[in-house]
């Protein structure tokens, strides 16, 4: 009776590791889904920074009086 009941809580706790280890990677799947989404976002800025920034470079040459 007591190997039974052993046996019993030994798959009882391991069953809470798989949950756990398998929470722990939904976790880091999302984390990274995150990182790489915030990358492209940060991507996209700089590159609306570099457009404005040429257009006040074209705009600053095109009002410039030496021209």
């Amino acid at each position: 009776m007591k190997t039974l009941l052993a046996i019993t809580a030994i798959a009882a706790l391991a069953g809470c590791g798989v949950d756990t280890a398998t929470s722990a990677a939904t976790a880091a799947s999302i984390k990274k889904q995150e990182l790489v989404q915030g990358q492209k976002t940060m991507q996209q800025a700089q590159q609306k920074i570099d457009a404005a920034m040429q257009q006040m470079q074209q705009r600053a040459g095109a009002s410039d009086p030496e021209r």
